[in-house]
């Protein structure tokens, strides 16, 4: 016993004094070449087969000059300018052959950057050839459906592969794709139409990747300016229909952003608009154009409410905001950079605020749906408990951490609020600069100033913080830097609302919707009552949001679950608004029956305020700074 008990004692003893297994890292094998501001020594040539739009499957052949034998990198676009973060498709990339004088150069793939290919060149090669298909997603659960059987939308970063080393802008390109016969092509990129294929004008590398193309068998096009095209694919015939005075509402959206800004920053500018129920959505900004996709009834059902009309404002401003002026973080020489997202409050936030504006301005949504809308906004940011702990500027980190996944506690979390709190901050700047100035100045002052330079030019003009605020400072003095600063590194308890009591209006709740908040309810399929219960319900009671701290957030519901019935009865929203406004005023809770997967349990939400939708209410009389603002010029 005496000597098992020692060996037992020796062994633990031993254990106890053994060290575990601690490996050193292997390094990375980084032999990417960083870009240089150099002209790439030949032009790359690229054919696309775009005639496979029953499976959506895009056939490349792609032929790459090369200077000398060796290493090289083919790299296939990541980092995407509008996406904010490394989005490019590679996983879509398929049937990758690389050959030189007809015999086979075998490829790898970085294990790093997986967007990255390394090749060694043969001796005496003159070019490489590269063969691949794109595999475009034939079901919203791979990703956005780009490819359907009347439209397409080609993104020339899907089809594409360039060569590591070089700035984008120095990479000389020369495309042709072939679509269906009987189909339209439209992109920024001008081109000449040879049969079924649209051979498009040598570019660099930059500008093709920025001039996408909408292709589809039924198009119409609209001439909105000397300058500006509004072109329209549809699944249905039907829905190119649009009424005079529809198209000119677009008309006036080019000419009183022309008049906003003072100057153009594209030779031409072409508005691609899907209305589709097979191609998914998009709002993607360009130089010289803009990918906008939107469901059946643009046209058709205008009066039905403001849909998705702030679509193309938005779209549009961009070619003044984030495309011509950058963030200087935002800008980078090639694809695989990085992108730094500091200055997207100035990039999305005042385009935002623009992008309203100019629907007001223009008339493709009325003054009142566009109030309606504001104050949709402010009430969202507003019961938003998340400001507590976030810091706006810390959500122009989304992006990357999370590519708009859903998020279970949005109002927690927080997403990409630099959209429409920088609309908020752009708002309280206008109303500083009408005090400040005895009302001669204003946001307009400052979008001359800041975007309205250099017509035609359709390069980057990049700027930093301190170039807002020295801008700002030039139109009304005063400490700019320190007022923005606060608003984005500052934690607060409410939105910033102060651009609309000082500009004329305030945030209030009545237990009726405005028109512009039932169509969002009816477009987003669901019953919106985040500013009563806390949560939103969606298609058979499945709910959609809770908000943090709410009514419903401490009855205990969440994401996952869903209502089948309100107080003994099968849940409708109609029933469950009812139950809201009966248990205004009393003390008995509002019972629910809720569903979690196979379980079910009893809920009640102790709640007796009634239904409560936002809208602005006009303080005072006559005409205010917010009045002013959305008056056409």
């Amino acid at each position: 016993m005496r000597r098992a008990f020692a060996l037992t004692a020796l062994l633990l003893a031993t254990a106890a004094t053994a060290q575990n297994s601690a490996p050193q890292p292997l390094p990375f094998d980084n032999r990417v070449p960083a870009p240089r501001d150099t002209a790439y020594p030949g032009t790359i040539t690229l054919k696309v087969d775009a005639t496979n739009v029953q499976q959506a499957i895009y056939r490349v052949k792609q032929t790459i000059p090369v200077a000398h034998d060796g290493h090289m990198v083919l790299l296939m676009p990541a980092w995407l300018p509008g996406k904010h973060a490394a989005r490019g498709e590679v996983e879509k990339l398929a049937g990758l052959k690389i050959s030189a004088g007809g015999k086979a150069v075998p490829w790898k793939r970085d294990t790093v950057d997986v967007w990255a290919f390394h090749v060694d060149v043969p001796r005496g090669a003159k070019q490489l050839d590269l063969e691949f298909q794109f595999t475009g997603a034939t079901a919203s659960d791979q990703g956005r459906v780009s490819i359907a059987p009347a439209m397409l939308n080609l993104q020339f970063e899907q089809v594409s592969l360039y060569p590591a080393g070089w700035f984008t802008r120095r990479i000389p390109i020369q495309a042709t794709v072939t679509y269906p016969e009987g189909w339209t092509a439209v992109s920024g990129l001008p081109a000449k139409k040879q049969g079924a294929a649209y051979v498009y004008d040598k570019t660099d590398y930059e500008t093709l990747i920025d001039s996408p193309v909408f292709a589809g068998r039924n198009y119409r096009e609209f001439k909105l300016s000397d300058r500006v095209d509004l072109n329209v694919f549809a699944d249905d015939p039907k829905e190119l229909e649009a009424k005079p005075e529809q198209i000119e509402a677009h008309r006036k959206l080019v000419e009183q952003s022309v008049k906003l800004f003072g100057a153009q920053h594209y030779d031409r500018y072409e508005f691609l608009l899907s209305i589709s129920e097979e191609m998914g959505g998009i709002g993607l900004e360009h130089h010289r154009s803009s990918e906008n996709g939107v469901k059946p009834g643009y046209f058709t059902k205008w009066n039905d409410g403001p849909g998705s009309r702030n679509l193309l404002p938005h779209e549009f401003v961009h070619s003044w905001n984030g495309k011509f002026r950058r963030g200087a973080d935002s800008w980078t020489p090639d694809f695989r950079t990085p992108m730094r997202n500091s200055l997207l409050w100035v990039y999305e936030g005042q385009t935002q605020f623009w992008g309203y504006i100019l629907q007001a301005r223009s008339g493709i949504v009325s003054k009142q749906d566009t109030l309606d809308m504001l104050a949709n906004i402010a009430a969202s940011l507003d019961n938003r408990p998340a400001r507590t702990w976030r810091a706006l500027v810390d959500t122009t980190n989304d992006p990357i951490i999370s590519a708009r996944r859903p998020k279970g506690w949005l109002s927690w979390q927080r997403s990409e609020d630099y959209y429409n709190e920088g609309l908020l901050i752009w708002l309280e700047v206008d109303s500083m600069l009408r005090a400040q100035s005895g009302g001669r100045k204003s946001m307009d002052d400052f979008a001359r100033a800041f975007f309205g330079m250099r017509d035609g030019d359709w390069g980057v003009l990049t700027y930093r913080i301190e170039d807002v605020a020295a801008t700002l400072n030039a139109i009304q003095p005063y400490d700019w830097a320190g007022f923005l600063n606060q608003r984005l590194n500052g934690l607060t308890e409410r939105a910033p609302l102060a651009g609309f009591a000082a500009n004329g209006y305030r945030l209030i709740y009545t237990d009726e919707p405005t028109a512009a908040f039932k169509d969002g309810e009816k477009r987003a399929g669901r019953a919106d009552l985040s500013y009563s219960l806390g949560l939103s319900v969606g298609k058979g009671g499945a709910i959609g949001a809770v908000t943090w701290d709410s009514p419903a957030f401490d009855a205990g519901l969440d994401l996952g679950d869903t209502i089948v019935a309100v107080d003994g009865r099968e849940y409708s929203d109609d029933r469950l608004k009812d139950a809201v406004r009966a248990a205004k005023g009393g003390k008995d809770p509002i019972k629910l029956l809720v569903k979690s997967g196979t379980r079910y349990r009893e809920i009640a939400i102790d709640y007796h305020d009634g239904l409560r939708y936002p809208r602005l209410e006009k303080i005072g009389t006559g005409e205010g700074g917010l009045d002013r603002l959305l008056a056409p010029r």
